[in-house]
């Protein structure tokens, strides 16, 4: 298969995870241009991509370093994600518990933009984006138990952030 086919077979396959971690990531819903830029940079560097690594643990180490560029380029002092995995399911709630959860997400949401960029970026693979430790670790370029101990601490500090239990707080705005 030619280079050129096997980035259009990934784009189609991956480019809208891509794409949901560059709106986490830099807090701007207005990611296109960075997914393409993510894709181009694949394209120009298929030479450098090893068969016994994963296609997406690459685009996403490219993806991720695209994204640090950005920030960079725009030198946004905080980062806000927009959203967490996906549309809240259609569930059996009153109007107030909607509201509940609406303003749990807010906290949420700042609560996420006040951690450190490693922290944030160990939350958003493993517990948003529900990645394996391998995988992270191979995007983050980490051993596999300092993505562990990493999350951990990400979440005992967001919970003294929010001064809540996470996982009273985020059972519920994670999983929608």
């Amino acid at each position: 298969m030619d280079k050129k086919a096997q980035i259009e077979r990934w784009f189609i396959q991956y480019s809208e995870d891509i794409y949901h971690f560059l709106v986490y990531y830099t807090g701007n819903a207005d990611v296109e241009d960075l997914v393409q830029e993510v894709f181009i940079k694949a394209l120009k560097g298929i030479h450098t991509f090893e068969q016994r690594s994963q296609p997406r643990t690459w685009l996403f180490t490219i993806a991720r370093y695209t994204a640090i560029d950005f920030v960079r380029k725009k030198q946004l002092a905080r980062w806000l994600p927009i959203g967490l995995a996906g549309q809240m399911a259609a569930k059996e709630r009153t109007p107030d518990e909607w509201l509940g959860l609406a303003e749990e997400r807010r906290e949420l949401y700042q609560a996420i933009s006040r951690l450190k960029p490693a922290y944030r970026e160990v939350l958003i693979m493993r517990a948003i984006k529900e990645w394996s430790v391998k995988e992270t670790a191979a995007v983050l370029g980490w051993s596999e138990a300092k993505v562990s101990v990493t999350l951990f601490r990400a979440m005992k500090s967001l919970e003294k952030k929010m001064n809540k239990t996470v996982g009273g707080v985020t059972g519920d705005v994670f999983t929608q």
